[in-house]
């Protein structure tokens, strides 16, 4: 049982406040959400800093939930998503990592980098220029609405990896950075 103590070291290690791993449905999400707004009120943290939070942590259980690829392991069975948020001294993280399929990485990173490139200006008039064009939204909805979101109100580049998995899926995990100051 070492293990639970290892995990437990790591996650103070890395200031996890919470950790959900498995299935994301809209009941789980809804549940992970008051989860962290309750740790975020017992920290006595400020309105402006909560939202902004509070608003990216639906941006990204959002993604999970819209675009994960769901896969089976000989070993462990269905695996599904993780999403994670740590309170540092002078910032939030929020991480968030799932299986999407492979042929999907080359798109998904040419866009995460093209968001990472662009200014608060810049990322403001493409999400505009995304809603009014024809045609703009997915079948899922998003056309990188959220990720472009996500950039705007943290006001910080998206951290993003992509581990390959086998020749089908890769595993995709992105974090974004939100400041615990109000003077910004």
């Amino acid at each position: 049982m070492k293990y639970i103590y290892d995990l437990h070291k790591t996650m103070l290690n890395q200031n996890l406040i919470l950790v959900y791993e498995g299935e994301f449905t809209q009941e789980i999400t809804k549940s992970v959400l008051a989860m962290a707004e309750r740790n975020m009120d017992s920290f006595g943290e400020e309105a402006a800093v909560k939202r902004k939070v509070f608003n990216i942590m639906v941006e990204c259980l959002q993604n999970v939930s819209k675009h994960a690829f769901s896969y089976e392991t000989d070993t462990y069975g269905k695996n599904s998503a993780i999403f994670m948020i740590g309170k540092h001294q002078d910032e939030y993280v929020i991480t968030s990592g799932n299986a999407i399929l492979n042929e999907e990485v080359d798109g998904l990173f040419a866009k995460l980098q093209s968001i990472n490139q662009l200014d608060k200006e810049g990322l403001k008039e493409l999400y505009k220029s995304i809603i009014k064009r024809p045609g703009g939204l997915t079948e899922k909805g998003g056309a990188g609405l959220g990720l472009i979101d996500m950039a705007r109100k943290s006001g910080n580049k998206l951290g993003f990896s992509f581990e390959p998995i086998n020749e089908k899926i890769t595993f995709f995990s992105l974090s974004t950075k939100v400041s615990r100051s109000t003077k910004e």
